[in-house]
């Protein structure tokens, strides 16, 4: 493989420039972490840049489109702190007329089982006992389109490909929109039926039960194409959790709303239906959700694929009146390109289309221009960080680079799908200089090479213009350990061409308890 390392543009390897020799020996020790076999028969594209003055210590096809997998959410994130703000709420109300009560969404991805009961509580203090109509389900802040361009259809049932929709709930406080956790336990003995519960607790979900206690745990929870109906196979001997996606999710908030509603003395007469809240309507209750400078949190450090695609329709909506993915699309590439993005394709705003293009280049540009936004101390703080062992403060980088001089250094946002690996954010020199970095390599046969990725980051921590680094160049930096594959759902029984498999698995994928 030949590797020529130069300025971008100029077309003269950077070795001819004369640059200080610490620059000169950067250069080489990246050029030799590259040099790896893994690599022979695959793309790497590398930029690395000065991330004040913008100028390129470093660069390896950093014009050429890559898939960016989840680095696509640097992009999306950054244009919704741009567009909406970062005081940015979303609302979900109850609003009534007539006989009819309406529940209406603004795509919050916070709203959990509480906060539907919460809103049920409040209908119930302002004096209502009985709707004589219906509970009409109002999604339609956003269009009706469910699952995003070129996602792969097996994916559909799993929870990093729920279906988005103005009007969701969560399980839990990563705040997995659109999906249920099913928790598989042990039963009564060896060959008895295994012991189903599911968070939250709702019977929108048809649970059908197959598997049974054994002496060792192989479930498969599977959710069937078109419905929600989930059947569950295998032994367990040992508490297992997987959270699956449920088919329309409108009508699962409206049904937690409904059930809280119940709990608190209100009856409803009439069918849950889908429909829009008349203009006349009056509002009788009303929640909002954290701001999206807080919000920035879970979305960014556990690679949170809803929370963009939700983001990206929230922007088409602001902007064009649209809450549709191709309107919201137009506002997150006119963002980048003013932003230094110059080539791009975009099909969704997390990364999970294989048809998503960015370029080492651009991606360093934004995080460049990004340094200049009066939102970017949020923005920075809600990057992994490397090798910090707190979830929601390392994310999907806690358990690398530990022990090196990246380790509390390192901001980056990971990304992963099956032969796409990414790495692109912020480090800071051995002599204090701030540097930005994008890391994008496709087409790899082997497990994913994310040691490289650690390597480089490394090697930038350690940087120094004035005299050589004192490391070798192959120097470790902190590969994955056992603790980074540990997962309480296994993803070895739901594979497809977009997810990642085996050792290739990045935890956000994988939906462990301490991702």
């Amino acid at each position: 493989m030949v590797l020529i390392s130069g300025v971008a543009g100029s077309g003269i390897p950077a070795h001819a420039l004369d640059p200080a020799p610490g620059v000169t020996d950067l250069i080489h020790d990246i050029d030799q972490i590259l040099s790896d076999s893994r690599l022979t028969m695959a793309r790497a594209g590398v930029v690395v840049r000065n991330a004040d003055t913008g100028e390129e210590l470093y660069t390896l096809d950093g014009g050429k489109l890559f898939a960016p997998a989840s680095n696509t959410k640097l992009l999306t994130s950054a244009a919704a702190m741009e567009t909406l703000g970062a005081d940015y709420r979303f609302t979900t109300d109850v609003l009534s007329k007539g006989k009819d009560l309406y529940l209406r969404g603004t795509g919050d991805p916070t709203m959990l089982t509480a906060d539907y009961d919460a809103l049920a509580a409040k209908v119930a203090a302002s004096g209502v006992k009985v709707v004589t109509g219906r509970l009409i389900a109002d999604d339609t802040w956003f269009d009706d389109v469910r699952l995003g361009t070129d996602w792969a259809w097996d994916d559909e049932p799993y929870y990093y490909a729920a279906q988005i929709s103005a009007l969701t709930a969560s399980p839990d406080t990563d705040y997995d929109a659109g999906t249920v956790k099913v928790s598989v336990a042990p039963g009564d003995g060896p060959g008895k039926p295994a012991k189903v519960t599911t968070t939250p607790d709702t019977d929108y979900l048809k649970i059908v039960n197959k598997a049974v206690t054994g002496d060792d745990t192989d479930v498969l929870v599977e959710r069937e194409h078109g419905g929600n109906t989930v059947v569950i196979t295998g032994t367990v001997a040992d508490p297992y959790n997987e959270w699956v996606t449920v088919w329309d999710p409108t009508l699962y908030a409206a049904s937690l709303f409904r059930k809280g509603l119940a709990a608190h003395g209100v009856r409803v007469i009439g069918p849950t239906a889908h429909g829009a809240t008349p203009s006349e309507a009056k509002t009788v209750a009303t929640r909002e959700s954290m701001p999206l400078s807080q919000l920035l949190t879970p979305f960014m450090k556990l690679s949170n694929n809803m929370h963009a695609e939700i983001l990206t329709k929230a922007m088409g909506r602001k902007v064009s009146g649209e809450g549709s993915w191709s309107s919201g699309l137009a506002v997150t590439k006119s963002f980048a390109k003013a932003n230094g993005v110059q080539t791009l394709s975009l099909r969704d705003g997390s990364g999970l289309s294989r048809m998503d293009g960015l370029t080492p280049s651009g991606i360093a540009s934004l995080l460049v221009a990004a340094k200049g936004k009066p939102w970017f101390p949020a923005w920075y703080d809600a990057l992994p960080v490397a090798g910090q062992a707190d979830r929601m403060v390392g994310g999907t980088l806690r358990s690398r680079m530990r022990g090196t001089p990246a380790a509390g250094n390192v901001h980056a946002k990971t990304g992963s799908l099956t032969g796409v690996t990414a790495l692109s954010g912020y480090v800071t020199s051995a002599e204090g200089e701030p540097l930005v970095f994008s890391i994008l390599t496709n087409g790899y046969l082997s497990g994913a090479p994310r040691d490289l990725e650690d390597r480089i980051a490394v090697r930038l921590a350690q940087f120094t213009r004035s005299a050589p680094a004192d490391v070798a160049a192959d120097a470790g930096a902190g590969t994955p350990d056992a603790e980074t594959l540990r997962t309480e759902t296994p993803s070895a029984e739901t594979p497809s061409a977009e997810t990642p498999q085996g050792d290739d698995l990045e935890c956000s994928w994988r939906k462990p308890a301490e991702c």
